[in-house]
């Protein structure tokens, strides 16, 4: 029969990619761990790791033990709370996003959630967009938020929708007047780019390939609100989904434009969550309670 300490040194394993470096999270000799795996290896009867000289990488039975580890660690979690009497009175949310949901949706979100569930709390950490999913997927966190570019493999779409990106202005720029534009019509202005290898600027780059266009941005940041105060500061266009922006723009006097290019169409936002895992109650309320929200936000 499989045992929690075997299991609990197995995923350290999977989440480290090593034995040395599991042993120092978990403070256990790694001669125990690697006996503990070893014994795991033999009740099953196949190899749950691939042994590779960068590290160690589970094998197709590892990854599906790995995910069952995962799901039954959760549940336990979620009945000791059910049995204290705190499974909805005092309930931890945790939901890993992206930047552009992290800026201003998924506060908002949180706060109108609690208006009608006062004993709940949230934990929101703010990660690029793959290793958010990552979260979801070893059950560090319970829901995400974040954007795509393709289907993520091993984890469940709760919801997504079309996240086009835009142009983002200041209110008196010369192209504010406009409800639409191409690329090609920001070439006489400075832009302001997010760093490479977001989606934002993935598509924003493959665009350019296409029309054989070239920028040279005065700023590059990982800050969306570096970029949308800079915007507001010079003449400078940037790019934005807005849903990182709806709230503020106005305030900001700032204006978002659509961009006609087809790629900078083709992102999606998500909401993703452990495949197999039965959400608890509360955390089921405020993904349906997100799919709401989003219906409202006007792209």
């Amino acid at each position: 029969m499989l045992n929690s300490p075997a299991l609990e040194y197995f995923l350290e394993v999977v989440r480290t990619g090593s034995v040395n470096e599991a042993s120092r999270r978990l403070l256990v000799a790694g001669s125990a761990i690697s006996r503990q795996i070893g014994k795991l290896e033999q009740e099953i009867g196949v190899a749950l790791f691939e042994r590779r000289p960068r590290g160690m990488v589970p094998s197709e039975a590892g990854a599906l033990l790995a995910s069952y580890a995962r799901r039954a660690a959760l549940e336990s979690d979620q009945v000791l709370a059910d049995i204290r009497g705190r499974g909805r009175m005092a309930a931890v949310v945790r939901v890993a996003s992206s930047q552009g949901a992290a800026l201003e949706f998924l506060p908002h979100a949180m706060a109108s959630f609690r208006k009608e569930h006062s004993g709940v709390t949230f934990q929101l950490p703010v990660v690029p967009p793959a290793l958010a999913t990552q979260m979801v997927k070893d059950g560090s966190a319970d829901l995400t938020v974040t954007f795509s570019l393709a289907p993520a493999p091993d984890v469940r779409v709760v919801h997504a929708q079309r996240a086009p990106i835009q142009a983002l202005v200041r209110s008196d720029h010369p192209l504010a007047d406009r409800s639409a534009i191409h690329l090609r019509d920001l070439i006489p202005y400075p832009v302001a780019l997010t760093e490479e290898g977001t989606t934002n600027r993935r598509l924003f780059d493959l665009c350019c390939s296409i029309e054989g266009i070239s920028f040279d941005p005065l700023l590059v940041s990982s800050s969306s609100v570096a970029l949308s105060t800079f915007v507001r500061e010079t003449n400078a266009v940037s790019l934005i989904g807005h849903i990182s922006v709806h709230g503020r723009l106005r305030v900001d006097g700032l204006k978002a434009i659509t961009i006609l290019n087809p790629e900078m169409h083709l992102r999606t936002l998500q909401i993703q969550a452990m495949v197999g895992r039965q959400l608890p109650e509360l955390v089921g309320e405020f993904a349906d309670h997100l799919v709401r929200q989003l219906s409202e936000i006007e792209v």
